[in-house]
């Protein structure tokens, strides 16, 4: 593919053209092609990289499946997948249908919250189950009673959290997806867990503990350090992204040590 000439095709783009034309950064391009996700085909004599229609039918596939949701790894087997565009379509079209099934119970849990939050009315069990699924259980909160039922921070997540409405639940749940996602996209560029990304975003996992109670960056290692260690929440944050409980450990550990910890 790459000693092809740019005379063989009528208008390849340079990294920057397409960088523009999709949205996406160079530094993405430059990842994609460097793990042979989309590698562009040809090459001028100077050595700069140019991609035809051919490869940037591969790249929008590849934006279009990232927008879903899906791994790097995962979209590599998607497009070698032998059924063609139209499979590829077809697959998106189904995961987007899929998508809007549950925006629109989101829209109906938004409204119900909504009115909660204009009267001011205090999330119940129910609404908890309903918002954060296995999440959230009697039997987790039971557990985490009898081991923290006598620390301070224990004490003072139950006066913190006391009146939350469901709205701010669903702010609280909204950071922490947004954490999640965040710590899953470094873990897919392959972004260190020590550098200053992954330090950014274990200082937002921290601050979304403080909804609950102070969380200083020894308690914060210890709360991680139960991620790999514990199945449950190993298979909580492998669900998301597999190695993610790892990563995220490490992450935290690294920006703590950042702070002297």
């Amino acid at each position: 593919m790459t000693g092809t000439t740019e005379d063989e095709f009528d208008e390849p783009m340079t990294v920057g053209q397409v960088a523009r034309r999709l949205g996406i950064t160079r530094r993405t391009l430059h990842h994609y092609d460097e793990i042979h996700l989309v590698v562009p085909s040809v090459r001028t004599h100077a050595g700069y990289r140019l991609y035809t229609d051919e490869d940037l039918t591969r790249l929008q596939h590849v934006v279009v499946y990232r927008r879903l949701g899906f791994g790097l790894e995962e979209i590599a087997d998607l497009l070698e997948t032998p059924d063609g565009l139209v499979g590829h379509l077809r697959r998106q079209r189904a995961t987007v249908m899929t998508r809007l099934e549950e925006l629109r119970g989101l829209v109906e849990a938004l409204d119900h919250a909504l009115e909660n939050a204009m009267n001011d009315t205090p999330i119940t069990d129910a609404d908890k189950r309903e918002l954060f699924g296995d999440g959230f259980g009697e039997e987790y909160v039971a557990e985490a009673e009898q081991r923290w039922g006598d620390t301070p921070a224990w004490a003072q997540s139950r006066e913190r959290t006391a009146g939350y409405t469901r709205a701010d639940w669903e702010r609280i749940k909204a950071e922490g997806d947004a954490v999640n996602a965040e710590f899953a996209r470094l873990l897919d560029a392959g972004v260190p867990a020590d550098s200053e990304e992954a330090a950014r975003a274990a200082e937002a996992h921290r601050r979304s503990i403080e909804s609950h109670f102070d969380c200083p960056h020894d308690l914060h290692v210890r709360i991680a350090s139960m991620y790999p260690s514990d199945p449950r929440f190993t298979r909580y944050y492998d669900e998301i992204r597999p190695g993610l409980a790892q990563y995220v450990d490490d992450a935290v550990r690294a920006n703590a040590a950042r702070h002297g910890v």
